[in-house]
This record gives C-alpha cells, structure tokens and sequence, in this order.
C-alpha cells in the first residue's frame, strides 16, 4: 500500500514539472526572450523593434467626403408650342455645342413668317415712295411721311420676331456634352418651359464638399488637393481648388470649397463619393513615429523610448503630446527629441523598465 502511494506522488510532481515547463513556452512564443542578471536569476528580454527620431517635412491634410459634380448640366426646354415632328439625338450620345437635338411643328410659324414678310416688303416700298415725294419733290405732308417710315420699321420688327420664333422651333444643344437623359419622343406636344433632354459635359468635372470652420483662414483658391475614391481602388487624382466660400453653414459649420479635375478617359461619374485631402500646412521639421507605437495611459498617450543602463537596453515610457497625422503617421509636438529611438514593434507587450532587445534599426522618421 506504501509503495502505491509513493508511486503517485512522483507521478504528481511530474506532472508539475511539465506543466511549469509549459509556462516557460508561452513566454518565448510571446516574443520574451529568457536572460539572466549578474546573479544569474532569470530576466526577461522583450525583442522589439526600433525607430530613431530625425526631424524631417511633414505635410498636415485635412480630409474630408465631397460629391462629384459635373461642371456643366443644363436642363433643355422647348421655348414655342408645338409638336414634335423630329428628333435627332439619342440618349447618351456626345452633341456639340449648338447641335440640332429636336423639331417642333412650324407650319403655322412658317406661313405667318411669311405672312409678315410680305407685309414688311409692301411698308419698305411705300416709306420709300413717300420718302422720294417728300424729300424731292415736297409733295404730301409730314405726318404721312413719319406713319410710312415708323409703318417700315413696325413691319420689319415684326417680321424679325417671327422669323426668331421660327429658328425656336429646332431645338438646339446650348452645350457641348453628352445627352444624358430625352424627355421627348416623336409625337410629343411641348409648350415653352417643357423639359426636352438634360446635358451634361462629365470633362472636367468638380467636387464639392464642406471644410470646417476651424480651419477657415488655411485655404485659398489655387491651391491642390488629392481625391480618392471608394469604388475606384488605387486611383488617386490630383485637383485644384476653384472656389473657396466666403460664409459657414449654419448647419454643419463648414464652408465649401469646390475642387476642379480632368476626367478625360470618362472613369468618373457625377454622383461618386470622393474623399478630399487638400492640404493645410508644411512642418519643416517634425518628429514623426508611426501611430501604433503610440499607446495610451493613465497619464495620457505615451511611448517606449529605449535606453542603454549598464550594457543593457530598457524601455522607458515617456509621455508625449501628439500633433496632426495622416497615412498613419502621426507627428509628436512634445516628449521627444532627435536621436531618441522609439519602441515601434512590440510596444504592446512592455511595460515600464523591461528589457529589450531591438531586433533592427528602422531609418529616422521614415514612412
């Protein structure tokens, strides 16, 4: 019976041994390296990696969700009554400036033109027969040579009139573009103001979008921007700024700004969600560090700074105030200094006083 017991309990503190042994593991797969001090207890080494500080430019965005608009859109309405007896245009089809799109009926238009013609040739001859009788001969009176003269010039104008509603009635592209959308077929009856077809010109387009308030005195026109946008992956465009608003909205608090852009291969259509980054300041020498190695505290964000004690390497927080970022880099406006080496890789995993060891050496300030 003593020897079973016996036999349990190595088999007891075997199974402990294994276990402690499976703590140690985990420790190394966590990046913690095993070390020993001078009186050979163990320390732990953490394995990071580092980023020296160097000052360097850094251009603060600000970013913002503008629509696509196109430059130009105009809404064609017919401008005589009438019905259509013509159309020439497609829908989607590119239509130059002035290019036929509709024909509105012109019989009657045309018969009256005609009409007033006539009328305008009979008043010309008789103004100047009574010009000659007047003027050379001194024959009638001065009130039937001022009706033949003012009679003329009635009858041009009116004829004139005429003849203008008549080219009304060819309904023509006021811009060059394409014919996005056709409220007419053959066979339509219009009156003036009827919605004929809508043209857009996509080539350049303009993105509008709203910056905030507090940051009404960085933006100028003729300044840059860059676009992205969501359902184009990878493209990015570079535009100008063309207005700049002079009043906030009461609304959201932002002024808009209104960015022009070239869409020569026709990739972007009016309607898209473009993202806007227009920059507002250069810092010509700013500590930058990658935004992940920048962890927050009790006391605020900080970050491990590495520094050697005795042949050693420890990590050390320091507190930092953070400034602008953009691309994940995000620049420190205090806590730092050039040559300061930056635990960017395994920060997670520190704590105050650890040991590290940096497994490389990333070049200051890099992206």
């Amino acid at each position: 019976m003593m020897n079973r017991r016996v036999t349990v309990g190595i088999v007891a503190v075997a199974a402990l041994a294994v276990s402690v042994a499976g703590c140690g593991g985990t420790g190394e797969a966590n990046g913690a390296q095993p070390s020993a001090d001078s009186s050979g207890a163990p320390v732990r080494v953490v394995d990071v990696e580092i980023l020296e500080m160097q000052p360097r430019e850094f251009i603060e965005y600000v970013t913002v969700t503008g629509d696509v608009q196109a430059d130009r859109e105009v809404v064609v309405a017919g401008e005589e009554s009438g019905v259509i007896r013509a159309v020439y245009v497609d829908k989607g089809a590119r239509v130059s400036e002035g290019q036929q799109i509709a024909k509105i009926d012109d019989s009657v238009l045309r018969a009256q033109v005609e009409q007033a013609r006539s009328e305008a040739q009979l008043a010309k001859e008789t103004w100047e027969r009574q010009r000659r009788l007047w003027e050379v001969d001194s024959i009638g009176s001065e009130i039937a040579y001022l009706r033949a003269k003012y009679g003329a010039e009635t009858a041009d104008a009116s004829a004139r009139a005429l003849e203008a509603r008549l080219a009304r009635t060819v309904i023509r592209a006021p811009i060059a573009g394409t014919l996005d959308d056709r409220m007419v077929e053959v066979g339509s009856t219009v009156m003036p103001g009827t919605q004929v077809a809508r043209i857009v010109d996509a080539d350049p387009l303009k993105v509008r979008a709203g910056i905030p308030e507090r940051f009404a005195g960085d933006f100028r026109s003729g300044g840059t921007a860059m676009l992205t946008f969501d359902h184009l992956p990878g493209r990015t465009v570079q535009g100008k700024l063309t207005f700049v608003g002079t009043a906030v909205d009461d609304q959201n608090r932002t002024f808009p700004v209104e960015i022009a852009l070239s869409n020569r291969d026709g990739m972007l259509k009016p309607g898209m969600v473009a993202k806007v980054q227009a920059p507002r300041r250069t810092l010509a020498d700013a500590l930058v560090v990658p935004r992940d190695a920048v962890v927050r505290g009790a006391e605020g964000y900080m970050v491990y700074v590495v520094a050697d004690e005795g042949g050693r390497s420890r990590a050390e927080t320091r507190i930092v105030t953070t400034g602008p970022g953009a691309g994940g880099q995000v620049v420190i406006e205090s806590g730092l200094a050039a040559g300061d080496r930056v635990v960017v890789v395994g920060q997670q995993r520190l704590a105050n006083r650890d040991m590290v060891r940096a497994t490389n050496r990333a070049p200051g300030g890099g992206q």
